[in-house]
């Protein structure tokens, strides 16, 4: 084997253990939000579907349909229906017809229950901000990048919808 193929071999290894532990990385802070959900969703008495549920009607531009969430969630009409009873039995949510079309309905997110949600995780909040602040403008900008690719990419695999 030539100096170059050696070369290129190490610098494959290498860039394989990088990878691997940048995975790794990518696992333990799911853990970690996981973790978080679910101590939020059993202290409001809810499902952590729930709270996924409630993360996409917060995040969504424009109000969210139930359609809009099943298919976000890959849950059947039924599940979806039961989810959105519990999050408006919460407080979490409110559910209004469309003006145009009084069989749309639309999910909105209640803003007391922002600042409910907004108390729970500001120790998420104020650890993401001291995990930023070891990091410069641009390289905050090269993670932001990768998190929207990667967000993108993820956005394209569906969940086989339940039926």
């Amino acid at each position: 084997m030539n100096e170059g193929n050696v070369e290129a071999a190490a610098a494959r290894t290498a860039d394989s253990g990088a990878r691997q532990r940048f995975g790794v990385a990518l696992r333990r802070m799911l853990g970690e939000m996981n973790r978080l959900v679910h101590g939020f969703a059993l202290e409001q008495k809810l499902h952590p579907t729930d709270i996924h549920a409630l993360s996409f009607v917060m995040d969504s531009s424009g109000a969210a349909t139930p359609g809009m969430l099943r298919e976000h969630l890959g849950l059947t009409s039924g599940a979806v229906t039961a989810c959105l009873d519990r999050l408006e039995k919460a407080g979490h949510i409110r559910r209004s017809r469309a003006d145009d079309d009084r069989r749309v309905v639309r999910i909105h997110y209640d803003e007391g229950a922002r600042s409910v949600a907004r108390a729970y995780f500001m120790p998420l909040a104020q650890a993401a901000d001291r995990a930023s602040g070891r990091f410069s403008d641009d390289e905050l900008a090269t993670v932001l990048r990768y998190l929207d690719a990667l967000n993108d990419e993820l956005g394209e695999l569906r969940v086989p919808p339940r039926t």
